[in-house]
């Protein structure tokens, strides 16, 4: 499960402070499948940044299944970053020299998986997104937008990580492909009992997510279960 309490993250310009996440307490479950909307500027990619460790928070704590990220140390985070959280971003960040079937087996062997069990896992999870036999094989350049986001997923799933992070998956996708991304991603949710949380300004898909948090000037607005 996903604490967070009293999350707050202050930016400093000259002699002002803009507080662009201020003191946000949420909460989601394992096998959730969450979305976070709101305006430009409305502090929702920071609070992204936060809940994925790559930035460190002002005050308040983040806890992923009882671990407070926020008291890791630099040396740690490297590491929970690579087993325990996984990315995926509207440009897909594909290798683009690397087949899809490699691409997805890329975090395993930084997290030192034998080759065997990174190649078993890949394919598995290459063929649980629905791209099989010589897709696997190709590189990001000949497959489709919505197919790359499909290796995206499965790359995001390769180290088993409690957290799965999206910001605008389906920005680059037309609307139907967006739906069906949307789709496979609650279905991961529930069948890795995994917590997903997705950043999207599509508020027809975001209103299918389990929960909604709505940010407004960098505070929680409301969370609803249906916008």
């Amino acid at each position: 499960m996903l604490k967070v309490k009293s999350l707050t993250k202050v930016f400093r310009q000259g002699d002002y402070q803009i507080p662009a996440v201020n003191g946000i307490s949420l909460s989601v479950a394992n096998g959730e499948f969450a979305s976070i909307i709101g305006k430009s500027g409305s502090g929702k990619t920071t609070l992204l940044s936060l809940l994925g460790t790559l930035d460190k928070p002002t005050s308040g704590s983040i806890e992923i299944d009882n671990q407070d990220t926020t008291k890791l140390s630099d040396r740690a985070l490297i590491d929970y970053r690579c087993k325990r959280i996984g990315f995926i971003f509207q440009g897909y960040n594909l290798v683009p020299n690397l087949t899809a079937l490699e691409n997805v087996m890329l975090p395993m062997e930084f997290a030192k998986v034998p080759k065997k069990q990174r190649q078993e896992r890949a394919q598995e999870l290459l063929d649980n997104v629905g791209l099989h036999d010589d897709k696997q094989q190709r590189r990001p350049g000949r497959l489709s937008g919505g197919e790359q986001q499909r290796v995206a997923i499965a790359r995001a799933l390769a180290n088993r990580p409690k957290l799965i992070l999206a910001d605008e998956p389906t920005g680059n996708l037309d609307s139907e492909t967006g739906k069906v991304i949307f789709t496979l991603l609650h279905e991961i949710a529930k069948v890795e009992n995994t917590t997903i949380i997705v950043v999207t300004h599509d508020l027809s898909i975001a209103g299918k997510t389990d929960k909604t948090f709505r940010l407004q000037d960098g505070k929680l607005e409301a969370k609803t279960k249906k916008i």
